[in-house]
């Protein structure tokens, strides 16, 4: 049998990346699944780097995505670490809970539906 050399650098302790947690993404996966049956969107990508986690919903592929949720937990104690930006980049929603910074979009599910 052969020895198991060591690699020659530690790996640095704490988080290698940002991710969403189980009932995070099970409200986020509700909220595209109810959009793609309105006819809304069609795709998703998710991202996860060291300091964000991001759900992008496309409204076609080819596109930049309509909508993009980020959650970047080092702005938990200053602005909230979730938030809803739209495809021009602008930060429509910012919030603590995941829910509130949602709303919007729900809000716009709902016209969707009543018409």
């Amino acid at each position: 049998m052969g020895t198991v050399t060591p690699w020659p650098f530690q790996q640095p302790r704490g988080a290698l990346q940002t991710s969403f947690d189980r009932s995070e993404l099970t409200r986020i996966l509700d909220l595209y699944g109810r959009m793609v049956a309105a006819g809304k969107w069609r795709d998703y990508a998710m991202d996860f780097q060291r300091d964000v986690a991001v759900f992008s919903a496309f409204r076609r592929a080819a596109e930049r995505p309509e909508y993009r949720i980020e959650k970047r937990p080092a702005l938990r104690s200053r602005q909230g670490m979730w938030s809803l930006v739209s495809e021009a980049g602008a930060i429509l929603k910012r919030g603590d809970e995941l829910s509130n910074v949602l709303a919007p979009v729900e809000r716009k599910l709902m016209k969707l539906v009543g018409d």
